[in-house]
């Protein structure tokens, strides 16, 4: 399964999702193709795998 991506300077290409992630990493994407349209970087929620934060706040799960 390939993506279809746009960088930054204009070229469009196809990664697959590991490429996908390395791109967005580096900030060298300006949106790419999913299945709903075209996620637009800086405006769309994106998920950044290498920059993820783990949640701060109060725990409220419940223990079985």
């Amino acid at each position: 399964m390939t993506i279809q991506v746009e960088m930054i300077d204009g070229t469009i290409c196809r990664v697959v999702p590991k490429g996908l992630d390395l791109l967005l990493g580096r900030d060298l994407v300006k949106r790419f193709r999913r299945s709903s349209g075209w996620a637009v970087v800086g405006k769309d929620p994106i998920r950044y795998p290498d920059k993820m934060v783990g949640y701060h706040g109060p725990e409220r799960r419940i223990a079985a």
